[in-house]
């Protein structure tokens, strides 16, 4: 029986960390796609690493439509050869479901039936470790792929997958460089009334011209909303002075979660530092600047209306790019709230 390799493409981890890559940020509408190159070269790769040819390649995305249907750009990705569409769903609050779960149960299904000899996984995602485990116990090979950063270095990969995984594979930088671009403005076209579907409406071969509409109309402040109070004095206990390193007038949270360090658990709320809050800046800049390549003016207002709950899509932006930022897998509840905080001071300042 011939041997063969398989590689297994979670898109989400793929487009995260190629926009990173060649944006600053993880927020996907901010590159465009050519996704048969892409396709090429993830399959070529897979090939050269295992000397083997491949069986098939399955590609993991929530379908983009409702009841996880494909849009017209998943559709034209699974009519490429040897690629399998596996998709999951998009809830209302615009999350993935079931993605994970898709990619598990192919890792154990594929482990048990010994269909192919070695599996590529390209993703950073700790909860697949358990299926990894599996895959191997039936005597499968499972290596990971990784998307570089711009330093080289695999980008958000979890280190207990890596531990489980037999071996890892940062790709080339060139593959990402040279079939994901950043979305290019002209002053003189205009703008998409639905920018989101340009970037994963179709397989592109590079960078669509758009343009920048003409400023909002500067929406009225809102009444600043109370302070948040922290489990301290929720329980009341007395706070301490302001932390050090903590801008002025800042309060910084303490977390809410049963997994308190001994700071938190004695009511005081962690220090952070000058360079933390100056990171946070910096991620909140990065994703502010590529959403709005693509905002008109009317998402402008309606991203203000909604304050201060920020849209899904550049929550996890934030989040991912804060944790890639500190090399750390989960983000603390403190930093995620200063995080949010620092989002709307930036956007106040995006039409000024």
């Amino acid at each position: 029986m011939r041997s063969y390799c398989a590689l297994y493409v979670d898109v989400g981890y793929l487009l995260a960390a190629a926009a990173t890559r060649v944006t600053g940020t993880s927020l996907r509408k901010g590159i465009v796609v050519s996704y048969p190159d892409l396709v090429a070269r993830l399959i070529k790769d897979a090939e050269a690493a295992s000397g083997l040819p491949l069986l098939r390649l399955h590609w993991y995305d929530s379908g983009n439509r409702p009841g996880g249907n494909p849009d017209s750009t998943q559709e034209a990705i699974g009519m490429l050869p040897r690629v399998k569409l596996r998709l999951g769903r998009t809830s209302p609050q615009g999350e993935q479901k079931g993605v994970d779960l898709r990619i598990g149960l192919d890792l154990a299904a594929h482990g048990r039936n010994r269909s192919v000899d070695v599996i590529y996984l390209l993703s950073g995602d700790d909860d697949l470790s358990e299926a990894v485990e599996e895959a191997q116990s039936h005597g499968m090979q499972v290596v990971l792929m990784a998307v570089p950063d711009r330093s080289g270095k695999p980008h958000a990969v979890s280190r207990h997958l890596i531990r489980e995984a037999d071996d890892l594979i940062v790709l080339d930088g060139a593959v990402v460089d040279d079939t994901v671009h950043v979305r290019q403005l002209q002053p003189d076209a205009p703008l998409p009334a639905a920018a989101g579907h340009v970037t994963e409406g179709v397989p592109l071969p590079g960078p669509p011209v758009v343009a920048a509409e003409a400023p909002a109309a500067e929406v009225p402040p809102k009444p600043a909303a109370a302070p948040r109070p922290t489990p301290a004095v929720l329980a009341g206990r007395p706070q301490p002075a302001a932390a050090q390193g903590a801008a002025p007038g800042r309060l910084v949270w303490s977390s809410a979660s049963d997994g308190l360090g001994g700071a938190e658990r004695a009511g005081v709320a962690p220090v952070v530092g000058q360079a933390e809050l100056d990171l946070i800046d910096d991620v909140c800049r990065g994703v502010i600047g590529t959403w709005s390549i693509t905002a008109s003016a009317a998402d402008r207002t309606r991203l203000m209306s909604q304050r201060p709950f920020i849209p899904g899509e550049l929550d996890r932006a934030l989040l991912l790019d804060l944790s890639a930022r500190l090399d750390r897998y989960d983000v603390e509840d403190h930093l995620r709230f200063l995080l949010r905080d620092h989002f709307w001071e930036q956007v106040r300042h995006l039409d000024r």
